[in-house]
């Protein structure tokens, strides 16, 4: 090198102040970056951002990835462009799972890493995918998560952005500025976001109660689900026809199956009409005639309990009406606003996935008309070629909403359907063995009811439900006569809902035939 050649700036060899943030496609997680990356700025830092895209939607988080450095005599800082485990001040998690992906990945340590969640949930596929209880255990991400990091502010950020107008976004900068991790005021925090010009008071409003919030309840208890609650049976239901089914429910059934039975009969009458509701009824008054016969009382009327509600479960089955009936209420098309944050004179498209089956129209067709197509297969296969196909149904227009608005009005004849008599047959056969086993095992018989949550949806989802239903209580002449026979086919039924292809049924089964 001669001695007219220039040297290169040096560099600044601090350590830089981390900030790793995971979010999902739609939460704002570049924006939340860029925020920070612009306060820094703004407080005179030097400052960069980066951002390795996730694999796919909901199967892999975003990671942006933000340090900073004070500016030190112009010399430009050596900055990295991926966090490197163990050397992470501020884990940023939009989701619960998000902040347990976090810990697995190293980046959050117990010496120096502290960690702001929002504890609310989006679910992942392998999650979605499974027939029965897919959803991951948050309690064990809170205790590694308090296990690994130095300092942990969890709460719902993704309800406090919602209840102020905003996205999860405004109210994890709040979550932020709260924790006091980074050396600037809450009043650059503020100007960095009203710098940006777009929904800008709504964002403030998140921001400031988040940031409160981590003063004042950093932490809040996280549940697997969401608390279940039943409507006390009340006095009058404000109609005729509903004040019977009340009267009747307090007449002839324990108090420990009201409440299911209420909650039943609401279920039944807006799927059908309060004749129907009362149809429930009294099938269950015959099923609880048999609990009382079977020594129930003794056990709490288990049996009645467990009948109140999965007989309301079967007969409020899926079928094409009721799909029809679900998209065209009000109540959904203002929930859906609601959830897509539809403002003032703005207008809003929706367009329905449906893939409907030459099944499903003989279904919804009245009995005879829909035995008469399926006996004739010339027939059945040449409409199926014209039914058969997916079709992007904009509801938002007048001939789309009024042709389903025509098929949920076949909610009248749905009781002459081939649907309904093929599923009344099934329902009544379910019954009749559980009645069957009763006498001779009171908790098997509990649990034989409880296996109708096998059975659900339509077409094949609804064909492979019915299989694993089958295959389950194929196993009752083995399980009748043993005491521990309820577990058993409690753990038949926990298998049948952990795959869709059956696998983990078929190994429990071949364990039950070796009782």
């Amino acid at each position: 090198m001669t001695r007219h050649e220039t040297f290169p700036a040096r560099l600044s060899t601090d350590r830089p102040l981390s900030i790793a943030i995971l979010a999902m496609g739609g939460q704002g997680g570049g924006v939340l970056a860029d925020w920070i990356v612009a306060l820094a700025e703004a407080e005179g830092w030097m400052a960069q951002t980066t951002s390795v895209p996730g694999v796919a939607q909901r199967t892999g988080a975003t990671i942006y990835y933000v340090e900073m450095l004070p500016a030190k005599d112009g010399r430009a800082p050596v900055l990295s462009l991926m966090p490197t485990p163990g050397d992470v001040d501020v884990v940023m998690a939009a989701e619960l799972m998000e902040a347990g992906r976090s810990v697995l990945r190293g980046l959050v340590t117990p010496d120096r890493t502290t960690l702001i969640a929002s504890t609310h949930r989006s679910f992942a596929v392998v999650e979605k995918e499974r027939p029965g209880d897919g959803v991951g255990d948050p309690g064990v991400v809170v205790a590694a998560t308090d296990f690994a990091a130095k300092r942990t502010i969890a709460f719902d950020m993704e309800a406090v952005a919602k209840a102020n107008g905003s996205v999860i976004s405004a109210s994890m900068f709040g979550a932020l500025a709260g924790s006091g991790v980074l050396p600037f005021p809450r009043e650059a925090f503020e100007a960095t976001i009203g710098a940006g010009g777009k929904g800008v008071e709504a964002s403030l409003k998140a921001f400031r109660v988040a940031a409160d919030r981590v003063r004042d309840k950093p932490r809040e208890a996280v549940a697997r689900t969401a608390p279940k609650r039943l409507d006390a049976v009340p006095e009058t239901a404000g109609h005729p026809a509903l004040d019977r089914l009340v009267h009747r429910i307090r007449a002839e059934f324990p108090e420990a199956a009201r409440a299911m039975l209420f909650a039943g009969v609401k279920t039944l009458t807006a799927y059908q009409d309060p004749d129907y509701a009362g149809e429930y009824l009294d099938r269950v008054r015959r099923l609880h005639g048999e609990d009382v016969a079977a020594g129930g009382a003794e056990r709490g009327f288990a049996f009645t309990v467990a009948a109140a509600k999965y007989v309301a479960v079967a007969m409020a089955y899926d079928d094409v009406v009721r799909v029809a009936d679900l998209k065209t209420r009000a109540a959904r098309l203002a929930r859906v606003r609601r959830e897509v944050g539809v403002r003032e004179g703005q207008v809003l498209h929706t367009t329905e996935y449906m893939h409907p089956r030459m099944e499903e129209v003989c279904g919804t067709l009245p009995e005879r008309l829909g035995l008469f197509i399926e006996n004739r297969p010339r027939l059945y296969r040449a409409l199926d070629r014209v039914v058969n196909r997916g079709r992007r149904v904009k509801t938002h227009t007048l001939f789309w909403f009024l042709g389903l608005y025509m098929v949920a009005g076949l909610r009248g004849r749905r009781r002459g359907s081939l649907r309904h008599a093929r599923e009344t047959a099934h329902r009544e056969a379910w019954l009749a063995t559980a009645s069957a086993t009763l006498p001779a095992n009171y908790d098997l018989a509990v649990e034989v009811l409880g296996c109708r949550r096998l059975v659900k949806g339509y077409s094949d989802t609804h064909a492979r439900g019915v299989s694993k239903f089958d295959r389950v209580l194929s196993a009752l002449p083995t399980l009748i006569p043993r005491e521990d026979g309820a577990v058993w086919l409690a753990r038949l039924r926990q298998a049948a809902l952990l795959d869709e292809a059956g696998v983990a049924l078929d190994g429990a089964l071949k364990t039950v035939g070796t009782l």
